[in-house]
């Protein structure tokens, strides 16, 4: 109704209407943490184009953006064929990324999780090469297996039986919606033609609990980069009669925060171990530690899941610097 009440002429098209909102679900069970709740935050897009030809390059384009943006938020999400279920269309593909809590059942060919995207850009005809590449692999949801499909198409040695999280899914119905609804437009002759649609759903607060599935290994959980809470964590040994670490612990972090790094401070009395235990559960992607091996100059700085380094407070910050460069 947004659509057809403001767009009228075949000019003012293609067109990319969006929202992020807060969605309601009357879910049954409501399970699995933050997966599949009640209320969860969505990134909900729709695509209008002329022909089936304009709208398949929308949704090439917004195929390609999902992989981009899963990637830079650390994931690797592999495009599925997917049941197009009560929305309807001919075409649909869930991003799924691998974890065994995941809610999917998979069935792929394990080459395709060796496609590489960094290869290709936006450019229409790049992205139908990478389309082709993702399709060459049989990968599907459960409710597109079918067991003889999977084994005539897949080698023994390739095949992948496991266990995923949708991450996001998009869709193409053409004039399923925008016919019935007389959402059309003017043509250059004068006739009417009903708009092609498409649509691409990401669950944004659903990506916290999957990136954390995906992440979390032996009781060690590590943020990716672009999406951690904090930057850094700075991790002082406090004694209650001695504040020599809390001041130096300040300074540091007034220096980070002065340099507009995204810094936590953990001033509580907690014993160094348990902070440790905390911390890593957490997920914070660095540390600087303040505990028995540091100098007056040099402070132990960590990446999780990395060894330990003794550097400059200087080469520190650069490092900090570089890597959010990086991202």
């Amino acid at each position: 109704e947004i659509f057809r009440g403001s767009i009228k002429s075949y000019k003012s098209l293609p067109q990319l209407l969006y929202h992020i909102q807060w969605k309601f679900r009357d879910e049954l069970r409501p399970r699995f943490g933050v997966m599949r709740c009640k209320e969860f935050l969505m990134k909900d897009a729709y695509s209008f184009d002329l022909s089936d030809t304009e709208a398949t390059k929308s949704y090439n384009k917004m195929f390609f953006a999902y992989l981009q943006t899963f990637k830079r938020l650390g994931l690797k999400a592999i495009p599925m064929a997917a049941d197009t279920g009560p929305i309807g269309g001919d075409l649909s593909h869930e991003f799924v990324i691998l974890a065994e809590t995941g809610e999917s059942k998979i069935y792929s060919d394990r080459r395709i999780f060796d496609v590489d995207i960094s290869k290709h850009n936006s450019e229409d005809n790049s992205i139908k090469e990478l389309r082709k590449k993702f399709d060459a692999f049989y990968a599907v949801t459960d409710d597109k297996f079918k067991k003889e499909d999977f084994e005539k198409k897949v080698k023994k040695e390739h095949q992948l039986v496991t266990r995923g999280i949708e991450v996001g899914h998009i869709f193409y119905f053409g004039d399923k919606y925008s016919k019935p609804l007389k959402c059309s437009v003017d043509l250059q002759d004068g006739k009417k033609v009903d708009v092609k649609m498409g649509s691409y759903g990401i669950g944004i607060s659903r990506l916290v609990g999957a990136i954390i599935e995906s992440k979390f290994n032996n009781n060690i959980m590590k943020w990716p980069d672009s999406v951690a809470p904090f930057e850094v964590a700075i991790i002082p040994s406090l004694q209650k009669n001695d504040k020599s670490n809390f001041v130096k612990a300040e300074k540091i972090y007034n220096l980070l925060v002065k340099n507009k790094i995204d810094v936590l401070f953990d001033d509580t009395d907690e014993h160094l171990s348990a902070k440790f235990k905390k911390f890593d559960l957490i997920g914070i992607p660095y540390q600087i530690i303040l505990g028995s091996k540091f100098t007056n100059d040099k402070f132990e700085f960590k990446e999780i899941n990395a060894k330990v380094e003794t550097l400059f407070l200087d080469e520190i910050k650069k490092k900090l610097l570089n890597k959010r460069n990086l991202n």
